[in-house]
């Protein structure tokens, strides 16, 4: 029986999925979402004391990062499953992993081990703190990484780091893997060869803070937390209006202008508001005009209006309105799919868009080992031989 894919894109490429958790399983997600053949490798049941780590299986978070993949069980702390592993990776193009940077090494899935194997092979190590340095062998966790990063330390209110609501640093380098494997898989068509991916969760979150952290590197500024006011750029703000709050990004003289027109303040456009670095200068006193200004109606009227005038603006969603907004909607941001035993259900979509070979959702996540046996017939092993796997524990 023909496998589905999600789409055409990559469905020449093979990709062993070692991950858990999010980083890992997000780099992998991507190349799954464009037609990679992806093979989870899962502990079988009761042997990996770490197997809750990603949530219940039935759970949103696991349904989401793991769909368009096959499962298959393989005990890797047995020789007999490793020997298993290295046919797979024989004829792989790609394997994944998130584990701390020795265990690679303990079970055999390292680079140097693997490109004996397969010297096109590409393999993507996904950290905490990088696969050396001082803090190598320390557990990474998300909020770790935020606070580690700087990302918690210019997010917030003055004098109280915040963290973000999403787990960025763990989405971040996920991503960023992604990118390097597709970079790796691009430069092989040249030279034949595959290479060594590495991403961690300290550098993406450093990553994330971009023109932050540039302004410490060039100009040796440290920016500090300025809620949610824009750093440099202002008016940008959360501003309220009578029935909530609305975001205002107003960047350029010309906006600006605009703006203080449709307030019937061109008063502000004096001195004291004059150019941006006054106007950042004396925020505070600029964001209670404004606030005063945008307290006499709701939200709805001051986007339209604002629209209308040139100025960018949104509403502040919660996350129903957000998957309830039209342009939402249109996106296909929430796809869905249809999981034999729970039903149909809604997922987030993929947020890259191809016109020819677009991604999908095709298949939802399997159950734990639901392909061990068809992807061992893949490798020639027989009813028989697989069933003696089954009685040694291997799989």
């Amino acid at each position: 029986m023909p496998r589905i894919t999600a789409s055409t894109a990559l469905a020449r490429f093979r990709v062993l999925d070692l991950s858990r958790v999010r980083a890992g399983p997000t780099c992998v997600r991507q190349l799954a979402d464009f037609g990679a053949d992806v093979i989870k490798i899962e502990s079988p049941p009761g042997v990996d004391p770490n197997e809750g780590m990603g949530g219940p299986r039935d759970g949103p978070d696991m349904q989401n990062l793991h769909r368009n993949k096959r499962s298959m069980t393989l005990n890797l702390k047995l020789p007999e499953a490793r020997e298993v592993f290295a046919k797979l990776a024989k004829s792989a193009d790609v394997v994944v992993e998130n584990y701390r940077p020795d265990v690679k090494y303990r079970l055999g899935v390292d680079y140097e081990s693997l490109e004996k194997i397969n010297p096109r092979i590409i393999l993507a190590s996904i950290s905490g703190f990088g696969q050396d340095g001082p803090y190598r062998e320390r557990p990474g966790f998300d909020q770790i990484a935020q606070g580690m990063s700087g990302l918690m330390g210019v997010t917030g209110e003055p004098g109280k780091p915040m963290r973000s609501g999403a787990a960025i640093a763990d989405v971040a380098a996920g991503l960023y893997a992604a990118l390097g494997v597709l970079t790796a898989l691009l430069e092989r068509e040249a030279s034949g060869k595959g290479q060594w991916v590495q991403s961690s969760l300290l550098h993406a979150g450093v990553g994330l803070l971009d023109f932050q952290a540039a302004r410490y590197l060039m100009k040796n500024e440290v920016p500090p937390q300025m809620g949610n006011d824009h750093p440099t750029s202002m008016p940008t703000s959360a501003y309220r209006t009578k029935d909530g709050y609305i975001n205002v990004a107003c960047s350029g003289e010309g906006m600006w202008k605009r703006l203080c027109n449709l307030l019937g303040r061109d008063d502000l456009l004096a001195a004291e508001f004059s150019s941006n670095e006054a106007r950042s200068k004396n925020r505070r006193k600029l964001n209670e005009i404004l606030n005063q200004a945008f307290a006499g109606k709701d939200s709805k009227s001051w986007v339209e209006e604002l629209n209308r005038a040139g100025v960018p603006c949104g509403p502040i969603y919660r996350m129903d309105e957000v998957f309830a907004d039209p342009q939402v909607k249109h996106l296909g941001v929430a796809a869905e799919v249809n999981h034999p035993r729970l039903g149909r259900s809604r997922l987030v979509g993929q947020a890259a868009r191809l016109s020819r070979t677009p991604a999908s959702i095709a298949t939802a996540t399997p159950e734990i080992g639901e392909h061990t046996d068809e992807i061992l017939r893949e490798l020639k092993y027989s009813d028989k031989e697989i069933a003696q796997l089954r009685e040694r524990g291997v799989v």
